[in-house]
Protein backbone atom coordinates (compact mmCIF):
# COMPACT_ATOMS: atom_id res chain seq x y z
CA UNK A 1 0.00 0.00 0.00
CA UNK A 2 1.29 2.98 -1.22
CA UNK A 3 1.58 6.87 1.36
CA UNK A 4 -0.92 8.38 -0.22
CA UNK A 5 -3.61 5.85 0.61
CA UNK A 6 -3.05 5.51 4.04
CA UNK A 7 -3.30 8.92 4.49
CA UNK A 8 -6.57 9.68 2.43
CA UNK A 9 -7.62 7.68 5.20
CA UNK A 10 -7.47 10.39 7.92
CA UNK A 11 -9.91 12.56 5.47
CA UNK A 12 -12.68 13.76 7.05
CA UNK A 13 -16.10 12.95 5.12
CA UNK A 14 -19.23 14.56 5.97
CA UNK A 15 -22.72 14.18 4.73
CA UNK A 16 -25.71 16.74 3.59
CA UNK A 17 -27.90 18.35 1.14
CA UNK A 18 -27.12 20.50 -1.83
CA UNK A 19 -28.65 23.83 -1.45
CA UNK A 20 -26.98 25.11 -4.99
CA UNK A 21 -25.59 23.39 -8.28
CA UNK A 22 -25.74 27.37 -10.39
CA UNK A 23 -22.12 27.24 -10.83
CA UNK A 24 -19.71 25.62 -12.93
CA UNK A 25 -18.76 22.12 -11.47
CA UNK A 26 -19.26 23.34 -8.33
CA UNK A 27 -22.17 22.81 -5.43
CA UNK A 28 -22.80 23.86 -2.32
CA UNK A 29 -23.69 21.40 0.31
CA UNK A 30 -25.42 22.34 3.77
CA UNK A 31 -24.11 20.36 7.05
CA UNK A 32 -25.68 20.34 10.25
CA UNK A 33 -24.35 19.07 13.09
CA UNK A 34 -26.77 18.10 16.51
CA UNK A 35 -24.98 18.95 20.13
CA UNK A 36 -26.39 19.33 23.45
CA UNK A 37 -26.35 22.52 24.79
CA UNK A 38 -23.72 22.45 27.75
CA UNK A 39 -26.26 23.96 30.08
CA UNK A 40 -29.54 22.91 29.49
CA UNK A 41 -29.21 19.77 27.41
CA UNK A 42 -31.50 20.63 24.76
CA UNK A 43 -30.63 19.17 21.24
CA UNK A 44 -29.13 22.49 19.18
CA UNK A 45 -29.16 22.11 15.07
CA UNK A 46 -25.97 24.14 13.79
CA UNK A 47 -25.88 23.99 10.10
CA UNK A 48 -22.72 25.21 7.77
CA UNK A 49 -22.17 25.32 4.05
CA UNK A 50 -19.49 24.07 2.10
CA UNK A 51 -18.30 24.32 -1.64
CA UNK A 52 -17.68 21.10 -2.90
CA UNK A 53 -16.55 20.24 -6.39
CA UNK A 54 -18.35 17.84 -8.80
CA UNK A 55 -16.67 16.83 -11.47
CA UNK A 56 -19.75 15.48 -13.44
CA UNK A 57 -22.22 18.04 -12.40
CA UNK A 58 -24.75 15.36 -11.82
CA UNK A 59 -25.81 16.78 -8.33
CA UNK A 60 -29.02 18.47 -7.97
CA UNK A 61 -30.76 20.49 -5.27
CA UNK A 62 -32.13 18.46 -2.42
CA UNK A 63 -29.78 15.43 -3.41
CA UNK A 64 -28.43 14.48 -0.15
CA UNK A 65 -24.68 13.74 -0.78
CA UNK A 66 -21.51 12.28 0.86
CA UNK A 67 -18.62 15.03 0.94
CA UNK A 68 -14.81 14.24 1.39
CA UNK A 69 -11.92 16.92 2.39
CA UNK A 70 -9.20 17.34 -0.52
CA UNK A 71 -6.22 19.77 -1.50
CA UNK A 72 -7.27 23.54 -2.13
CA UNK A 73 -9.21 23.26 -5.26
CA UNK A 74 -10.05 27.33 -5.66
CA UNK A 75 -10.28 29.97 -3.36
CA UNK A 76 -13.48 28.60 -1.21
CA UNK A 77 -13.45 24.87 -2.54
CA UNK A 78 -11.58 22.58 0.10
CA UNK A 79 -14.18 19.42 -0.79
CA UNK A 80 -15.22 17.08 -3.30
CA UNK A 81 -18.21 15.29 -3.95
CA UNK A 82 -17.48 11.63 -3.35
CA UNK A 83 -20.84 10.23 -4.20
CA UNK A 84 -25.03 10.93 -4.17
CA UNK A 85 -26.68 9.07 -1.13
CA UNK A 86 -30.27 9.43 -2.15
CA UNK A 87 -31.83 11.90 -5.13
CA UNK A 88 -34.30 14.40 -3.93
CA UNK A 89 -37.66 14.13 -4.97
CA UNK A 90 -39.22 16.76 -6.69
CA UNK A 91 -41.80 18.02 -3.78
CA UNK A 92 -39.44 18.02 -0.87
CA UNK A 93 -36.47 19.93 -2.22
CA UNK A 94 -38.03 23.42 -0.92
CA UNK A 95 -38.80 22.19 2.33
CA UNK A 96 -35.20 20.47 2.43
CA UNK A 97 -33.44 24.13 0.91
CA UNK A 98 -35.68 26.17 3.22
CA UNK A 99 -33.85 28.36 6.26
CA UNK A 100 -34.95 28.43 9.74
CA UNK A 101 -35.36 32.05 9.42
CA UNK A 102 -38.21 32.31 6.50
CA UNK A 103 -40.07 30.24 8.47
CA UNK A 104 -40.92 32.81 10.70
CA UNK A 105 -43.79 35.36 10.22
CA UNK A 106 -43.99 38.95 11.31
CA UNK A 107 -46.51 39.62 13.83
CA UNK A 108 -49.63 41.52 11.88
CA UNK A 109 -50.00 44.88 14.12
CA UNK A 110 -53.19 45.85 15.45
CA UNK A 111 -54.88 48.96 14.93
Amino acid sequence: MTETQTRRGHRKVLQGIVVSNKMQKTVVVRVDRRFPHPLYKKVIVRSKKYMAHDENQTCQVGDWVEIMETRPLSRHKRWRVVRILRRAAGYEVEELIRKPEAELETPEKLP
